[in-house]
């Protein structure tokens, strides 16, 4: 799984996409994806558009550029939204949530983000990983982990605490990490 795909191929076949680390809750992730109903393709999918999403973010020297979509079980668009899209400080997935807030398919829905969720923000007084928990969002895949450049991170740990599935499709993670080159 090490080996990252070429340009036009959709990632190395396998049975689900990789996890970030061991499962903190105690749960069995390995059939997550199949008993969901989705396909591999289908996290690259829209894993992929949220990048493709952090690219609109306003330039910042302070804050990472992240692209976010929300889907339904069915496979959907609930919502989609990237860093300071509505304010300067606002975060992809606080503004995916902001936008789906109340929508009876959140709690079958998954967030794809190209950054793990922030764990602690100086910004604002609730993270995005207790957001995500807040709204019973049940499955996230991200491409990376969140680098300790601003703010430790760790928010993928506390979703799997929560009891939520989190994956990380770590053959994204350069073409996440080539939006924050001026940062890193």
């Amino acid at each position: 799984m090490s080996q990252q795909p070429g340009a036009g191929e959709s990632g190395p076949e396998q049975s689900g996409p990789e996890q970030s680390g061991p499962d903190q809750s105690g749960a069995d992730q390995s059939g997550a994806e199949q008993s969901a109903g989705r396909q591999p393709q289908d996290d690259l999918r829209w894993l992929r558009e949220a990048i493709e999403l952090s690219r609109q973010c306003p330039p910042s020297e302070s804050a990472f550029s992240v692209g976010a979509v929300l889907v339904s079980g069915a496979g959907q668009v609930i919502a989609t939204g990237y860093s300071r899209e509505l304010g300067p400080k606002d975060h992809a997935e606080e503004v995916v949530l902001a936008k789906a807030a109340g929508d009876p398919l959140l709690g079958e829905a998954t967030l794809y983000s190209s950054l793990e969720p922030c764990l602690s923000r100086a910004s604002r007084p609730r993270s995005c990983a207790e957001l995500i928990v807040d709204a019973g969002i049940p499955r996230v895949v991200i491409a990376w982990l969140e680098p300790p450049l601003f703010a430790a991170g760790g928010g993928a740990a506390e979703l799997r605490r929560a009891g939520i599935a989190v994956d990380e499709i770590p053959w994204l993670a350069e073409l996440a990490r080539s939006v924050n080159a001026h940062l890193l």
